[in-house]
């Protein structure tokens, strides 16, 4: 499968991170940087950001919440509908974070029912997956993934309007990565179920991205890999590194 057909993608997730003032340094950067035609940038600031960073960025940057309900309105305190985002313009959402899943117990089939609810209101999601460090060393990391990849697939309704993010749960925040053979073996593996249990045509379309302590270090050997179409960042997110990680794409090479 042609990797060039697939336009890539770098998320930037600033988690409950950053300020007014951060915020706008940040934007400013990325304002400054011409990189549309190589590559498409997202940025995920906290919640109540999200209107100021909106109406701040250019145009070809897009803005995502960091997560969102499964339903549009109601009495559910302190959550956030898609339709509640779409009103603010935001295109683009991340769900099933391995945070979200850890600290505040989200099931594969919760995670699911917010994809799908995401995906009715036509807003494009992250859907991210990935394994714990038990389960890479017990060897069920495959078995981990595909399992999240299922439960999302069976409710996703337009392909077009998601990205996977595969995110090693080990490699998130701890200044581990996986390697560049890790980050393909897996992403191959992800790609070749689409291509098995949804289409030849979704499993070639459909970015992957690798998400777990990219930087500005290793991100130009990981986005050589044939099956990784970009990344989700989080901690280099808030610096200068992000541009640098956005700009291993713009080379003709990658």
């Amino acid at each position: 499968m042609d990797k060039h057909n697939r336009k890539p993608f770098v998320g930037g997730n600033f988690k409950m991170n950053g300020s007014k003032t951060m915020l706008k340094e940040i934007i400013d950067r990325l304002n400054a940087l011409k990189c549309d035609d190589h590559v498409e940038v997202v940025i995920a600031p906290p919640t109540l950001f999200l209107d100021l960073a909106h109406r701040s960025v250019r145009e070809g940057i897009s803005i995502a919440a960091q997560n969102a309900f499964n339903c549009s309105k109601g009495a559910y305190t302190g959550e956030v509908s898609p339709e509640q985002l779409k009103d603010l313009g935001i295109d683009w959402v991340i769900l099933g974070h391995s945070e979200r899943r850890e600290i505040f117990k989200e099931s594969d089939e919760f995670v699911a029912s917010k994809v799908a609810h995401a995906l009715n209101v036509d807003m494009k999601v992250i859907a991210c997956i990935g394994e714990k460090l038990e389960e890479r060393e017990s060897e069920k990391t495959e078995e981990v993934v595909i399992r999240q990849l299922k439960s999302i697939s069976e409710k996703v309704n337009n392909w077009r309007n998601v990205v996977i993010a595969y995110e090693p749960v080990w490699a998130i925040g701890t200044g581990k990565v996986a390697t560049p053979q890790q980050a393909q073996e897996v992403h191959l593996i992800i790609r070749n179920w689409l291509a098995k249990n949804v289409s030849q045509q979704v499993a070639q379309d459909t970015r992957i991205i690798y998400g777990g302590s990219v930087n500005d270090k290793n991100s130009s050997e990981l986005a050589k890999q044939p099956d990784v179409d970009g990344f989700l960042v989080g901690g280099a997110s808030l610096t200068e590194k992000f541009i640098t990680i956005i700009s291993c794409f713009v080379s003709p090479e990658n």
